[in-house]
């Protein structure tokens, strides 16, 4: 593709993503408008999304929709919404959790079941409800994030004296689910001409996370390129699998981890 036709590489295509105001979240919109793409970020707080995207020019094709992904009404009331005031959606990507509980041996039954559904029950719950979107518009996209501690564990030694940083047990159990819960819909989809994939990020701390110099200093340690992971380095990941370059791409899963992984 010519690099002047890259602006919109995402033209006419209806984006809708969870979470779209969070650290890694706002660097994924940014990435999908800056390639043409209209965008809504569903999500809970109207003034949190406001704040964060202030600096956007009016021109930006982004909206906010209210949406709590641990209810489906409101998941359903949503996606209603947004087709009656945007038209039909192309793509939709899972990326909101929650989550309670740290300790991994003295979790409540809870607090484990909390993160699980905080994790792959709202991802299920939002895949299930816009299918019936997906349907009327004979295909589409729908890319779930997980994380590469979906598919290894803590090294708990980058840890060491900061155990509040430690990703709990239902954390990594929650998104290797999400993983395969891609896979499933992938093959199940497919004839459908519906494409599902997942995005694993690495070590992207928040700049919270990034005043303890010393376990940052660690997370670089173990990455084979040196250095954390940039909010902006994940935007290219979704742009791709929201493009049309990714039409013979379903049930794959993109690790975006600076190598963590791969040793």
């Amino acid at each position: 593709m010519a690099p002047a036709l890259l602006a919109d590489y995402l033209s006419g295509r209806l984006i809708l993503i969870t979470g779209g105001y969070g650290h890694l979240g706002r660097a994924i919109v940014a990435g999908l408008l800056a390639y043409g793409a209209t965008v809504v970020v569903l999500g809970r707080d109207p003034e949190r999304f406001t704040q964060t995207f202030a600096a956007l020019p009016p021109t930006a094709k982004l909206y906010f929709q209210a949406c709590d992904i641990a209810s489906t009404p409101s998941v359903r009331k949503a996606l209603r919404t947004c087709r009656e005031q945007y038209g039909l959606l192309q793509v939709f990507i899972n990326n909101a959790v929650y989550s309670t509980g740290q300790q991994p041996d003295a979790l409540t039954d809870e607090q484990f079941a909390h993160g699980l559904d905080g994790s792959v029950g709202s991802a299920y719950r939002c895949l299930r409800e816009v299918l019936p979107y997906l349907r009327e518009n004979q295909g589409g996209k729908i890319i779930n994030v997980a994380s590469m501690y979906g598919l290894v564990a803590p090294d708990f030694a980058a840890y060491g004296q900061h155990p509040q940083f430690l990703n709990p047990p239902h954390y990594g159990a929650a998104k290797a689910a999400v993983i395969q819960l891609t896979k499933y819909f992938a093959s199940y989809l497919g004839p459908e001409n519906i494409l599902v994939n997942c995005v694993s990020p690495g070590a992207f701390p928040s700049a919270d996370v990034q005043e303890e110099a010393g376990f940052v200093a660690e997370l670089r340690r173990r990455s084979p390129l040196g250095r954390i992971g940039r909010p902006q380095d994940l935007a290219g990941a979704f742009v791709f699998l929201s493009a049309a370059a990714s039409d013979f791409v379903t049930g794959h899963n993109l690790v975006v981890d600076g190598g963590w992984t791969i040793r």
